[in-house]
């Protein structure tokens, strides 16, 4: 007779901690009075982005996230959704990435990148009573409000570079990764904003400085959490972007998508909004004190 699977079943302190913490999150939505949705999981296509590789699915494909869905769903005039879901992107595995990952996402009508701000310190300081974490020796304080600092400012505070420079010579990302990432968030955790419009993505420019997208994304001891947009609205314009992420997919040797025109469609009728994405399984790893992605979910690929 086998034995057991010993691995998984000392996993057990940790499976019954995400379970509690994931009940929280609900709670904190439902409470804040955000409709929870489910969306395909299987989809003819995902929004075009170079650097984000899609698992297929027969002549479709699984969503690398909700987000489409979620904004047709805004367009029809639901005002406030949260979704927690699976997602899946090819070939991302490490200590904090998996393939299959749970993914949080909400979007709330008539506000600006701003509100989810505030909306992330609520939420984390509902999840960490105590008012602070501690990871790799340091101790990280909760209270709100969190550092604000700008991609400039950050590119002046740690490197050597521009963000303009960086991006003229393809090293943005690297730059990111290698020499800001590591630095943020060990005090209090940092949101950082005002992204290069180059990478607005799915975001709308500052109104007052077109050279910067209403981006954000969420750091916690060199971890980041979560990415967040005030949302664009403007059709031509994200046609636009769309066909820039897939001309470099395309120059990078991925397959094109198709293009995603019932989302364009039904975008003229978005309004003013923000959404997030939320790593929910790294957001774990901070607050169950877990040192890589495998120790918070009950199986990876390899277990399989």
């Amino acid at each position: 007779m086998a034995e057991p699977n010993w691995r998984l079943a000392g996993k057990r302190a940790k499976l019954i901690e995400r379970a509690r913490i994931m009940q929280m999150i609900r709670a904190f939505f439902i409470d804040h009075g955000y409709l929870e949705v489910e969306t395909p999981h299987r989809v003819p296509g995902n929004a075009p982005e170079a650097y984000i590789e899609p698992e297929t699915s027969g002549n479709w494909f699984l969503h690398t996230s909700p987000e489409l869905a979620m904004k047709r769903l805004l367009a029809a005039g639901y005002e406030r959704l949260f979704q927690i879901c699976r997602c899946w992107r090819s070939a991302e595995r490490g200590r904090r990435h998996l393939p299959e990952f749970t993914l949080l996402e909400w979007y709330r009508a008539q506000v600006d990148y701003t509100a989810l701000m505030t909306e992330c310190e609520q939420l984390l300081t509902g999840l960490v009573p105590s008012g602070s974490l501690t990871r790799q020796g340091h101790t990280i304080d909760i209270t709100p409000p969190w550092e604000r600092l700008t991609v400039a400012e950050a590119f002046q505070r740690y490197t050597d570079t521009t963000p303009h420079r960086a991006l003229s010579d393809d090293r943005f990302d690297e730059v990111i990764s290698d020499e800001i990432e590591p630095r943020l968030g060990f005090d209090t955790p940092v949101f950082l904003i005002e992204y290069p419009a180059e990478l607005a993505a799915l975001a709308r420019k500052k109104p007052d400085n077109h050279r910067v997208a209403e981006r954000f994304e969420l750091y916690i001891a060199g971890l980041e959490i979560a990415n967040a947009f005030s949302e664009l609205t403007d059709v031509e314009e994200q046609r636009a972007r769309f066909a820039r992420e897939d001309e470099q997919r395309r120059s990078s040797g991925h397959p094109p998508y198709p293009s995603p025109e019932k989302f364009l469609n039904e975008m003229v009728y978005m309004p003013p909004a923000a959404g997030i994405a939320l790593g929910v399984d790294r957001l774990i790893m901070l607050l169950t004190g877990a040192a890589e992605i495998d120790e918070v979910v009950a199986f990876t690929p390899e277990d399989l």
